[in-house]
């Protein structure tokens, strides 16, 4: 044993023996995630834990302080800058630390725990016609705590300024582990038996105000946005002693928050959002001052770089609503009556146009589009990681602030400065409050790239004083801007920072390199060059291949969302980080990286950060990088078992195609095999649960007379590809898919005996899955250029993506060109006059996710409204099934766990609607959630079918 093992042991065991029963995890299995946060950075940590209770925080410092272990806050994880990863302890207060504690609507205020996610307090206090103000565009993740310690602003930050202002107390934890209540008037303990401690305390920070005065009135608080530093005007008599806003924004070097009285606003009544184009970015900006005399709640800014990735990566019409430009604006204005506001909306519009500058403007009317816009700048960071053309950026100078009118100058000097050094930068950010955010494409993989890039940052530092402003405008300093500081600032205030620290952490343990002696803003990077990596898939859109597929992860933590999109089901169901999309990620990028986790594909920690992963691949159309892990699990699982046995479960169900082949001759025997008590003890071998019921095998004889139906009686149009769930459990499906099409316009000839390997991609046999695509490929590249239709999603999917991503050939990519799910070829393929049978007017809908990440803008429920279905409910996420996850014995709790989330609460008040689900595990978990209850889930194809006399009725 090591002495930092021994260390840490002692560390562990001291912190059980005065907190019993506090989670505490070690290992880099466990705090191999929380090494990273959004930033540049990666600082692994000895230990993470998850308080519960403000004593289990004090519990943590005292231990701490003990063995002169540093400690790191953390909520959501998302800081760019880095304050948000240290080598010590982390306390991860988004897991169990986020209730909200009390809502007082009277005083318009609320008290929550650190670990509150913004979204969760604004939905509580919406029931209360209130909202908390500030917005960041990480507002499904992010946490209060996070918010507070680094002062962010947000979206709507002309209107609602800085978190430090919406702050009425904070209820804080000091280095030797003392409560105390920091508000407005002072200091103040908790426990009375610290108050001389308390006491002493504040006359220290009292006698340092009072050294200092002339120094903090000149040079803090001098524009709207200035973060940088500690925020000690707050302290000066005229402020009143101001502890509370002091201590915002100090990045967790201070003390530690662990609940906060924050106060809410009113929600504005009406609003309406304008979207105006420019040719660039600095023509944006000389609008702003004209914009701002408007008294707009929000002007934010993006180039075209953004708005191209999300449509690349989301379809054509995930951005709709952009006047013509290479820059937009998107201005937002609010009042009590939405006559007044539309007309100050179209007086805006009109001085606008005649200063000359705009290339378009318009008011955008429909809330789904101002939802879709919004998305787009939201997801602003991600977008601008991973572009397009496959370039990458990175923070580090994305956060710089001026004086609004003193924008446009520095943006037109900022990009002088990067043309000098070569780079490119991505713009988008608070253009209303002076705040922009660009990431760069730096190099800070090599020497060479990272000497360009410190070199670009001490002199951009210099420029953005220069113009008056601020290194950071909301993210905080952490480890990309602390060092820059004295660039800023004045010898004496970089001694009054550090005073201002050293009352309250005299030992420096909290957040150590941040603010107060930084660490090199180029030290603990965490990028590095490494060797390319041989795999199955050829990674085409990934530079390094595997190594550069992972690193698309930039730790922007969408995946840690609750509600919106359908990322990430595991997460949503267990709430921890190691199952998010994320905290997978940071497994693979540790695996590849090879220092903690020294065993490569063979670890059983990242097959342990796989597991509950259900290949659903929402998070490659969700992820604002496009992160694919259902893809990396499968070559992780290909490499990790190469050579060695496999889970049975890897053959009993990924070999499902071959063998419910063999069981369709004889159907029947089989079934009532498996209804019986044999039946579960086969199960049990093969790795399956035997809480489910295996859904009956169909006979040869019954595909054979449904292909017969369905062919076609007029020349065919396009192939019907029959796929092995369709074969082996519906065939019904393939018949009545036959008739629809054909009703549409587009009779099929339909083609049975193929597979498209998803099993075998599912569960990592990939030399297997690339034989049975290579058949595939081979039997449907004939020269034939028809469009192949596929009524299974996930089939249709895996013909789509992963047979050309695994064979890489032309061959599977003219294949995959073809593909269209039953939904896509009603929606591209259908004659405009086509009109299906009767629908009802209501109906609950499951999209399968591989659907909904693969194929962009051929929604089932977009069709359904345009066929003439009023009420579409969709259970927006994903069904919990997920194909063979599922089925797997130790997956079937966190299966129906998923289930709960929004299939199942749908199901529970179906009223009679129909429910359509196309895919067969989707169809599978409705079957066995409804237990009972007398529900079906139909195939899109069953409800339009023409030979039906009702609905779902099959021939």
């Amino acid at each position: 044993m090591t002495t930092a093992t021994r260390d840490l042991a002692g560390l562990t065991d001291r912190i059980a023996e005065i907190a019993p029963g506090l989670r505490v995890e070690t290992g880099p299995g466990a705090t191999g995630p929380y090494a990273y946060d959004a930033s540049n950075y990666r600082v692994p940590p000895r230990a993470v834990v998850f308080p519960r209770t403000a004593d289990d925080v004090v519990a943590v410092l005292r231990a701490c302080r003990e063995a002169g272990v540093p400690v790191t806050a953390r909520g959501g994880g998302t800081s760019m800058a880095g304050n948000a990863v240290g080598p010590g302890v982390v306390l991860d207060f988004s897991r169990y630390m986020n209730r909200i504690l009390d809502i007082d609507e009277e005083a318009r205020t609320a008290r929550v725990e650190a670990g509150v996610v913004l979204d969760a307090l604004r939905s509580a206090t919406a029931l209360h016609g209130l909202d908390f103000g500030p917005d960041p565009s990480s507002h499904s993740r992010c946490t209060l705590g996070g918010m507070i310690g680094n002062d962010a602003c947000g979206n709507r930050s002309v209107r609602d300024g800085r978190t430090g202002g919406h702050v009425v107390a904070l209820e804080i934890v000091t280095a030797d582990g003392v409560r105390a209540v920091a508000d407005h008037t002072g200091l103040h303990p908790v426990d009375p038996a610290d108050g001389a401690l308390v006491a002493r305390l504040e006359a220290d920070l009292k006698q340092l105000v009072g050294e200092n005065l002339a120094l903090l009135r000149t040079e803090l608080g001098r524009i709207p946005r200035q973060v940088s530093g500690y925020q000690l005007h707050h302290l000066l008599p005229e402020n009143g002693f101001d502890m509370a806003r002091a201590l915002v924004g100090t990045e967790g070097t201070c003390a530690v928050v662990t609940a906060a009285t924050v106060r809410l606003v009113a929600t504005a009544q009406a609003s309406t959002l304008l979207t105006l184009g420019y040719e660039d970015v600095v023509e944006a900006a000389e609008d702003v001052p004209e914009i701002l005399r408007w008294a707009p709640s929000a002007v934010e800014g993006m180039d075209e770089a953004i708005v191209a990735t999300m449509r690349a990566r989301r379809g054509a019409d995930s951005v709709t609503g952009l006047p013509e430009g290479r820059a937009w604006l998107y201005v937002e204005l609010e009042g009590d009556d939405q006559a007044a506001v539309n007309a100050r909306a179209a007086e805006l519009l009109e001085v606008l146009a005649a200063q000359g500058r705009m290339t378009g403007g318009r008011v955008v009317e429909s809330p789904a589009e101002r939802r879709s816009l919004w998305r787009v700048r939201e997801d602003g960071a991600g977008l601008a990681a991973r572009l397009v053309d496959g370039g990458e950026s990175w923070p580090g100078w994305e956060d710089a602030a001026v004086a609004p009118e003193n924008l446009a100058a520095y943006l037109r000097d900022f990009r002088k400065l990067l043309a000098s050094h070569e780079l490119t930068g991505v713009l988008y950010g608070h253009f209303g409050a002076g705040c922009v955010h660009v990431r760069i494409d730096f190099d800070p993989a090599t020497e060479t790239g990272r000497t360009v890039m410190r070199r670009f940052l001490t002199e951009a530092a210099a420029l953005v004083v220069e113009h008056g402003g601020t290194l950071s405008g909301e993210h905080g300093d952490g480890r990309a801007r602390s060092e820059l500081l004295q660039v800023m600032y004045s010898h004496r205030m970089i001694a009054a920072f550090a005073a201002f620290k050293k009352v309250f952490d005299p030992e420096g343990l909290l957040n150590p390199g941040v603010i107060v002696d930084p660490a090199p803003l180029d030290a603990d990077l965490a990028l590095r060059e490494l060797p390319l990596l041989e795999t199955s898939f050829g990674f085409p859109h990934d530079e390094d291949g595997f190594a550069g597929a992972v690193r698309r992860c930039v730790g922007v933590g969408r995946c840690r969302s609750d509600a919106g999109g359908v990322m990430c089901p595991s997460y949503r169901a267990t709430g921890e980080e190691n199952d998010s999309t994320r905290g997978r990620a940071r497994m693979l990028q540790e695996m590849v990286r090879g220092e903690a986790i020294e065993d490569g594909w063979r670890s059983t920690e990242v097959k342990d950060a796989l597991d509950l992963c259900l290949s659903c691949k929402a998070c490659s159309s969700d992820c604002p990088v496009g992160v694919d892990m259902a893809t990396y699990k499968a070559e992780f699982l290909h490499q990790h078992y190469k050579g060695r046995l496999r889970p049975r479960s890897h053959y009993s169900l990924g070999w499902l195609p071959r063998t419910s082949a063999l069981a369709g001759y004889v159907a029947r025997p089989v079934n009532a095999l498996l209804r019986g008590p044999l039946g579960k003890l086969l199960a049990r071998a093969g790795g399956v649960t035997t809480k489910r019921r295996i859904p009956a095998f169909a006979s040869r004889r019954a595909l054979r007379k449904t292909l017969r139906k369905a062919k076609a009686a007029e020349p065919a149009k396009a192939v019907l590809f029959v796929d092995s769930f369709t074969r082996a459990f519906r065939p019904e499906i393939a018949g009545a898919a036959g008739r629809v099409l054909a009703d549409a316009g587009v009779p099929c000839t339909p083609q049975d005996g193929l597979c498209c390997g998803l099993t075998w991609v599912s569960t990592g046999q990939l030399n297997t899955a690339r034989k049975i695509m290579a058949r595939t490929v081979a039997a449907l590249d004939n020269g034939d250029d028809r469009p192949i239709i596929v009524a299974e999603p996930s089939c249709a999917a895996a013909l789509k993506r992963d047979v050309p991503e695994l064979l890489g050939t032309e061959a599977a990519r003219r294949v995959a060109d073809r593909v269209h799910t039953f939904t896509g070829a009603l929606t591209d393929l259908a004659d405009e006059d086509w009109s299906p049978p009767p629908l009802p007017e209501n109906v609950v809908l499951q999209t399968h996710c591989h659907e909904y990440a693969t194929f962009k803008g051929r929604r089932p429920a977009d069709l359904l409204r345009r066929l003439g279905v009023r009420g579409v409910d969709e259970a927006e996420g994903c069904c919990g099934l997920a194909g063979n996850f599922g089925f797997e014995a130790q997956h079937y709790d966190t299966s129906i766990a998923v289930a709960d989330l929004a299939l199942k609460p749908r199901l529970d008040r179906l009223d009679g609607r129909p429910v359509i689900a196309d895919g067969f595990s989707c169809a599978t978990q409705i079957d066995h959630l409804a237990g009972d209850q007398d529900i079906r889930a139909l195939h899109l194809a069953e409800l339009l079918d023409p030979a039906a006399d009702q609905p779902g009725e099959t021939t």
